[in-house]
């Protein structure tokens, strides 16, 4: 992807918690758009490999929960986390790891995810098609800075972790800020 582009409209797949049904389950279903999520905000939106992952688990989704009011004095709206993942695992994951802030988004076909061009194969460790990892910031629906890991390619070795890691992404943040302010 590239900076100025807009993002593909998709419907997600997402389970929302509804107290009006009275049962051990209390979960319905809610079909969302790029739309809803994206329009009149500006969000950073981070995608990574899996859920229960460890460098997802223990480095990145933590990380961007532990800075979510750093971002919001850089004028972020929202933190979004996608994962090529179905709703059932990131609602999950999300309760597991304790997040109030971020927000997860399951791209469980990982339509959005080729869409942008970031749909590869893992099949090297049993994934099957997943995301590589990348950040962006998106006002508005439009991509206004991208993040991306180097070496993308299908069952890469490694995976790599750094660039779109919170630090960078609040580093780009305030170096933007300043420049506007001059």
């Amino acid at each position: 992807m590239k900076t100025g582009l807009k993002l593909p409209s998709v419907t997600f797949k997402t389970r929302v918690r509804d107290d009006t049904i009275k049962s051990d389950n209390p979960f319905r279903w809610l079909d969302k758009t790029t739309s809803e999520y994206f329009d009149g905000k500006r969000v950073v939106l981070f995608s990574l490999p899996g859920a229960f992952t460890p460098t997802c688990s223990t480095y990145q989704l933590p990380g961007f929960e532990e800075n979510f009011t750093r971002f919001n004095e850089k004028g972020i709206d929202e933190i979004y986390c996608m994962s090529v993942n179905d709703s059932f695992v990131m609602n999950k994951w999300a309760e597991q790891q304790k997040i109030t802030n971020v927000k997860v988004i399951p791209d469980g076909s990982g339509e959005f995810t080729r869409k942008i061009g970031m749909l590869v194969q893992k099949d090297n460790l049993g994934f099957g098609l997943r995301s590589w990892r990348y950040a962006a910031i998106v006002n508005n629906g439009v991509i206004e800075a991208w993040f991306e890991e180097p070496g993308r390619s299908d069952n890469h070795s490694e995976d790599p972790y750094g660039e779109s890691a919170p630090d960078m992404i609040l580093k780009y943040l305030s170096s933007s800020s300043t420049i506007a302010a001059e």
